[in-house]
């Protein structure tokens, strides 16, 4: 398959995915937030931090964001697209600020202190939607979507926000900002060509992802399996591994073009 057909087949599947999985979110009923979310395997105190594995757990992800937006003090430490610094700085400043989201939120789980764990994610999410399509599509299209993407992402966040507390909860349209991306993400990698070399730096962060979510949906059993740390802590330090294998990779990979459309 030609890369001109592979692309077609891409921008296809790509606009197939947004049409299916809006007309599926848009087809069921608001979904409010479990209330057994903030219920947590692993709720032991100690040094008076209560929750202490699922809050120090996330320290990780201050570190990786700090490193990020420090590298770029440091002009060529990180392989990138310069037209759109921005959204890398974002995406480590994102990731920065999940750390101490996630924190909060964990020390006292309720879904006033989740908007602050959920903002940062999707400063994040939507950052690094924007850099792919930068590096794989356009970097035109990625630096003009990037301020719509970000205020697409805190607008899904704020609108769950208030549903809730006029007690009809509705997730469906935070929903739809954090997994669309990760749906389309893989298309992207697999259709178009990269700007960069080490493509597999995305693949990485993919599947550090998955294994994220994974451990998340079984908090309780990997808690009792290993009785020292849930599911739920090691989903915080598998996420933020991903981040690192992104700024290894960066560090390392070389332009595959010169191109800037």
């Amino acid at each position: 398959m030609s890369q001109e057909t592979k692309e077609k087949v891409g921008f296809g599947l790509i606009i197939i995915t947004a049409l299916v999985v809006l007309g599926g979110v848009i087809s069921q009923s608001p979904i409010a937030q479990d209330v057994s979310y903030h219920s947590f395997a692993d709720s032991r105190k100690i040094w008076s931090i209560p929750n202490f594995w699922n809050v120090v757990s996330n320290i990780p992800f201050i570190i990786a964001g700090f490193i990020g937006v420090n590298s770029f003090k440091q002009p060529g430490k990180l392989k990138v697209i310069s037209e759109i610094n921005t959204a890398y700085i974002l995406l480590f400043f994102g990731t920065f600020l999940v750390g101490f989201g996630s924190s909060y939120y964990h020390l006292a789980p309720d879904n006033q202190t989740l908007v602050w764990d959920r903002l940062p994610m999707t400063i994040a999410f939507m950052s690094l939607f924007s850099i792919i399509i930068s590096e794989f599509i356009s970097v035109r299209s990625g630096k003009a979507l990037l301020l719509p993407l970000i205020l697409t992402g805190v607008c899904s966040v704020i609108y769950w926000h208030f549903s809730e507390m006029s007690f009809k909860g509705d997730l469906r349209f935070y929903a739809l900002v954090q997994f669309y991306p990760m749906l389309t993400i893989p298309v992207m990698l697999l259709c178009f060509r990269s700007r960069y070399t080490h493509v597999q730096a995305y693949w990485w962060l993919l599947l550090s992802y998955i294994a994220a979510k994974v451990f998340e949906h079984f908090d309780a059993e990997v808690y009792d399996a290993l009785g020292f740390i849930s599911g739920h802590s090691l989903k915080h330090i598998f996420a933020a591994l991903g981040i690192f294998v992104l700024l290894y990779f960066y560090q390392r990979r070389n332009c595959n073009e010169d191109s800037t459309t």
